[in-house]
This record gives C-alpha cells, structure tokens and sequence, in this order.
C-alpha cells in the first residue's frame, strides 16, 4: 500500500486540466495502448538503455535537434520496459513543449514527480527501488523549464528514481549537465547513420563500427585501418546506404515515408524544423524580447551557402545587410548563429588554438544535415561519386558539403573535441583535427575522382611533422576507395566508410 508519510516535495495538487492531460500522455496506466512505435529502431534506444540499466548516474539526458527520434526512442523504451514487467505504474513520461497547462505549473518536474508518486504509483519512490522496482520518469523537451537541472537535482538527491530527459538546446542541456555533475551522462542524437539508413531501407543489418565506449581508439591509426577493411567488406551495402543518404539526407521521415515525393518531404522539413526552431524556439529572447525571425531565417540560408566553409562574420553580416535591406550589426550576426548553434541545426566548428591564448579565425559552419539545406535552399547536390562524374561542375560544392557531413557526425561523438587549423603563417591549414586527451589526429576533406599524394596531403603532412602538435597520424577523407596514398603516416579513406563509425 502507498506510504500515507508526507510528500518530498511540494504538497500542491496539479489542476484538473493538468492531471488530465498526464493521463492522456501515460494511457499505459489504465492499461490502455501506446501510439503505435515503428519497427525499426534507431541505436540511441540502446545506447539510452544501456545507460540506464547501468545505473552509473540517476539521469541520462539526450541532445539532439528536432525531429530526429528521441521521442520515439522514449516509446520504444517505455514499451520495452513494459513487456518485461515492469508496472506500468512505474512508468511516467511527460512531454512540456506541447501543453500550456503543464507549462503553467511552478516547479513543474518536482510537483508532476510528487504527484506520480503519491496518486499513481504502488509505494513510494525509494520504497520501491529498495524492493529492486525503480520508478521511470521520462522527460521530454525540458530545456525551456526554468530551473529544470535544479529541480532535477532535488529529485535524484531525494529519490531512488531512473530519468530521462530529452533537449534540442545544446547550450542549455550543457548547462544543465555542468550543474548535474555526477549525476548525469549524456548521450548525443544526430540524423540517421548509414547503418541505421540501412535498416530504415531493410538492406542488410549492419552494426556501427565505433562502440559505445569511449573514444581512446581514435587515435590509433590500426583502428581507422581497420575501419577502411571494414567498408571496403561491406562495400555493396555501404554504397547503397550511401546513395540513399545522398539522395535524400538523413532525417528518419525521409526514409520512412520512402514513396513520397522528395518536394512533399522537403516543405514538412522545412515547417516542423527549420520554422519551428526559429519561430518557436528562439523567437523569445530575454527580458521579453522578440528575436527577429527573418534575420534567423536569412543567416540559416547563409549557413546553407556556406556549409562547410569559414566565412568571416563580418561577410555574413554584408550579405545579410544586401538580403534584408537593413542595418545589422556583425555582433548581432555572432549571437544569432550561436543561437542556431544552441538548437543543433548548425554545428560552430571552431579554429584550434594550440600556442594562442587568444582564438583567431572563423567557425566552420557544419549542417546537422544536407537534406536540410537542399529544402531550405530547393537545391539539390549529388555526393555519390557515380552521380558526380555525371555532374563534375558539382565536385567544388560538393567538397564542401562533404566537410560539413563529415564535421556534423564527428560532432556527435560525445566528448569528441573537434576543431579546424587554419593557415597562419607557415601553418597550412588542415580541414579538422579531433583531439582525445593530449593526442590530436588531423583530418583533410578530399572529395574529387583524382588525389594528388604529394598536394593533397600537405596539410596533413605538415602538421604531423611539428612535435607541438602531438599528433603520429592523419586521415584523409575521400570520394571512394580508389584514392590511396603510399604514407605510413596517412589512412585514406572514403567518406561513406567513415559515417560507418556510428
């Protein structure tokens, strides 16, 4: 029976309209059915999973930007944990950027929380987990709550409970996760994977070569070799995933709903991302103020010209101030695209700095996804190398788009530190360089039919070659698996073999 000992938190009974509403998000409860969950899933369940059965932190907390599945993730697990036993009271998932009544609650997370235990669940929170049932709590879209890390923190301190909590806010769910230090362990949802494209499309079943363990293998030039012979065996599958991924992107809708058309496609992404993170997302700024939506807009098209590029802000700001007729200030250009970096739709890739104290240089501009741009800007660029050589006036742009795949998936790697090295002085510049502790791998973006081993490879050459660098190898990211390079020091490899990593 329920414990009749006062509430750890608040007191305060939710409205009726509130309580209502968390009924219809939880209809397990009264042993109603769930919305129907596709078939095929994504590896964030169990990499969400994984985390939580292994109790290492109370909460797990998942970043990524809108549309990209963690919400389906959330069923997919509830529906798991459900068809193992456990009581479906136990179970409470809570969606706060959809309902105004659970909006209006003060200190909503602790208050629903109190609620759940006291009106659904068997027992108390901690009575429960000492009779090894942890309750689940399941939140969704949490980065728009004042104060949820605090009351998170109350929570977890308080009560012996298993959470997750979903964001599109990077900057916010960071914030959260400094102040939940040692509590917290975050998991990073980008677009679909060519593994996971592969199961969407029902080709082969294929696992990620990277695994959920840390990231110390990639700097050790056996592993990215291995990685190459890994493509190049699963070469027919890795060449069709890809095909499918350039075709379209990598947003689970557009290839689940693989019969309909890609202009249909295109315009929802277009409303329920791109529109609905800048008119709803970033509209509000502080103190009450409105962001200027059509700036927003114009600066995300700019993004999309400059994919892959470092376009200096002050350019940005000229060409914002041509489009838009009005006076707009390079500092006002600076925090918008930190704004649409916060949402996760544009990933600031910035210059490395390893002599400096000061940062010089420009953010390279990486897209979450190219299917983003080819709606937004109704343009479409080819990246298989078949459709290229059909195409070859497209090699430049594509080369850039490549860049940007290559730092958006790089970008997913949780804990991965992930930079471009511009040229400065006798410096040349190198495309990327991923840092794993004190060792750094450079990294040069090579998208064209024909490599030039001596040309194409000074960058990476370079850099190696200086001991301040810390740094025994490079990679060289390729069209297809035909450009190599006769150098111990450098691992080539085509770009579709490298977005097999996850």
């Amino acid at each position: 029976m329920m414990s009749q000992q006062g509430s750890l938190f608040s007191d305060s009974e939710l409205s009726p309209r509130s309580t209502a509403d968390l009924r219809r998000l939880n209809p397990w409860w009264e042993g109603d059915p769930m919305p129907p969950q596709p078939s095929t899933r994504r590896h964030l369940v169990e990499q969400i999973r994984r985390r939580l059965d292994a109790e290492i932190t109370p909460i797990v907390a998942v970043r990524g930007p809108r549309q990209v599945g963690k919400t389906t993730a959330q069923f997919q697990i509830i529906a798991d944990l459900l068809a193992e036993g456990v009581p479906s009271t136990s179970i409470l998932r809570v969606q706060f950027d959809e309902l105004d009544s659970l909006k209006k609650i003060k200190e909503p997370i602790l208050a629903i929380s109190d609620w759940f235990e006291r009106k659904i669940t068997k027992d108390r929170f901690n009575a429960l987990a000492r009779d090894g049932q942890k309750a689940y709590l399941f939140f969704d879209e949490v980065q728009n709550l004042d104060g949820w890390d605090a009351q998170l923190k109350s929570l977890v301190d308080n009560a012996s409970v298993k959470v997750v909590v979903t964001g599109s806010s990077a900057l916010r769910i960071e914030m959260g996760r400094d102040s939940l230090a040692g509590r917290i362990n975050t998991v990073e949802a980008g677009v679909l994977s060519l593994t996971e494209i592969g199961a969407f499309r029902e080709l082969e079943t294929l696992q990620p070569f990277l695994r959920d363990n840390g990231l110390r293998c990639l700097i050790d030039k056996n592993f990215w070799r291995e990685l190459r012979a890994y493509g190049q065996e699963n070469t027919e599958f890795r060449k069709e995933a890809f095909r499918h991924f350039s075709e379209r992107g990598g947003y689970p809708i557009v290839h689940k709903q693989r019969d309909v058309e890609w202009a249909v496609l295109a315009d929802h992404l277009n409303e329920t991302v791109i529109k609905r993170v800048i008119q709803h997302d970033l509209r509000g700024g502080g103190r009450g103020r409105k962001r200027d939506a059509q700036l927003l807009e114009e600066l995300f098209r700019l993004a999309c010209r400059y994919a892959g590029q470092t376009p200096t802000v002050s350019t940005l700001a000229d060409e914002a101030r041509q489009s838009l007729g009005a006076n707009i200030s390079s500092q006002r250009v600076t925090q918008y695209l930190k704004l649409l970096g916060e949402t996760l739709l544009l990933r600031l890739i910035p210059p490395l700095e390893i002599r400096l104290k000061r940062r010089r240089g420009s953010d390279k501009l990486c897209l979450v996804d190219h299917g983003l741009r080819a709606g937004w800007l109704q343009e479409r660029i080819p990246l298989t190398p078949e459709a290229l050589a059909e195409r070859p006036e497209l090699t430049t742009l594509a080369g850039h788009l490549a860049e940007s795949i290559f730092g958006s998936v790089a970008s997913t790697m949780h804990a991965l530190d992930i930079a471009h090295f511009p040229e400065r002085g006798t410096d040349r510049e190198v495309d990327f360089v991923l840092t794993v502790g004190a060792q750094r791998v450079p990294v040069e973006i090579k998208y064209q039919r024909r490599i030039d081993p001596l040309r194409d490879t000074l960058g990476i050459r370079s850099f190696v070659e200086k001991s301040v660098n810390n740094a025994s190898f490079g990679l060289l990211i390729t069209q297809d698996n035909s450009a190599t390079v006769d150098d111990p020091r450098i691992v080539s490899l085509p770009l579709s073999t490298f977005m097999l990593l996850r």
